[in-house]
């Protein structure tokens, strides 16, 4: 099995960790961190599968099972936890009801492999709740080049330490405009593609669901799309990276077509040579407007070009008549504040 570095949250640079401390927004983005990780339930760290033949025990029952869609048939319309072992998964689950937490055993060794169900995702998710935290999801690919790690089609989800790499999509997200949906301390390499007809496939695609947060993450060498798309009516994405200097035929950074209130705040953004579309960093009401981003606050960010780029862009491209609250953000030579579109 190949060797895989565990994910690792994102790391602002020295100079800007400084620089920010004082700042309001850093505080409100711990805060939020702190307060939005769903706990694993105690009983989980000490769960060991019974055997290498049954990687996957439900928790609260001890009982281990062959697949993981045997575990969370056997959870149904309950709450409960799934332990799973080290090892490659080539296999996926759908989850339709209940509340489950899906657990690494040990983060960073749980990888689902390649499979998605319903021609959707590794994890098809639709219960009234589901955390993942710890693990891998890797090379998932299907005919509407919308294969992605985690296909969310309603209810709440947190995830946390989690790694999605090399697929046509990290997260897909359904409409659930009263649910939440949580990201932490996670990673998202090489995902999205416009190879589809439907349109492009991204590293996160949110759609109208009541608030996304993503904390402390790391966004690197996508392949197509933008790094994080969201329709929710709130967003916090906060002390995360944005990494395009090693990506190809991307977009921007994050896009919120349908507008947006929140805060983008404490982020690091490097924008690379090879892209689709390199004209705004972060784009906010580019397609149909279905939220207010009066107040939407982007400060505390820094960003630049990748060392050989030389061009000229816009760090936030509004397409709405709200008034954003873009305050002391350190932009590279070339990079302008603002326009509108």
């Amino acid at each position: 099995m190949e060797s895989f570095v565990m994910p690792r949250p994102a790391k602002l640079p020295s100079r800007l960790s400084a620089q920010k401390a004082s700042r309001p927004s850093t505080t409100m983005s711990l805060l939020l961190a702190a307060t939005a990780i769903a706990a694993i339930p105690a009983a989980a760290v000490l769960a060991q599968p019974a055997n290498s033949g049954s990687p996957f025990t439900v928790v609260e029952s001890g009982r281990s099972f062959g697949t993981i869609q045997q575990a969370v048939d056997t959870i149904g319309n309950g709450t409960g936890t799934i332990a799973i072992a080290p090892g490659e998964h080539r296999q996926c689950a759908v989850q339709s009801e209940g509340s489950i937490a899906y657990f690494a055993v040990q983060p960073g060794t749980a990888i689902f492999d390649g499979v998605a169900c319903q021609g959707k995702a590794a994890l098809v998710l639709g219960g009234r709740e589901a955390s993942v935290s710890g693990l891998i999801f890797r090379k998932m690919a299907v005919p509407d080049f919308n294969g992605a790690g985690i296909r969310l089609e309603g209810g709440n989800l947190t995830v946390s330490q989690s790694w999605f790499m090399d697929s046509q999509q990290g997260i897909l997200a359904n409409n659930d405009p009263a649910s939440r949906i949580v990201i932490d301390k996670s990673t998202f390499s090489g995902l999205g593609t416009c190879e589809g007809p439907g349109g492009c496939a991204h590293s996160i695609y949110i759609g109208n669901y009541g608030h996304l947060r993503v904390t402390r993450s790391r966004f690197e060498r996508g392949t197509g799309g933008h790094y994080v798309k969201s329709r929710s009516a709130r967003v916090d994405i906060a002390s995360s990276s944005f990494d395009d200097a090693n990506g190809r035929g991307t977009n921007y950074m994050i896009d919120l077509p349908a507008g947006s209130v929140g805060q983008i705040t404490n982020n690091w953004f490097v924008q690379g040579q090879n892209k689709d579309n390199y004209s705004a960093f972060i784009a906010v009401g580019a397609e149909t407007i279905s939220h207010s981003s009066a107040g939407l606050q982007i400060a505390g960010n820094d960003a630049r070009f990748a060392p050989t780029v030389r061009r000229e862009s816009t760090f936030v491209a509004n397409w709405t008549d709200d008034k954003l609250a873009i305050g002391d953000n350190t932009l590279a030579p070339g990079l302008k504040v603002t326009d509108r579109r």
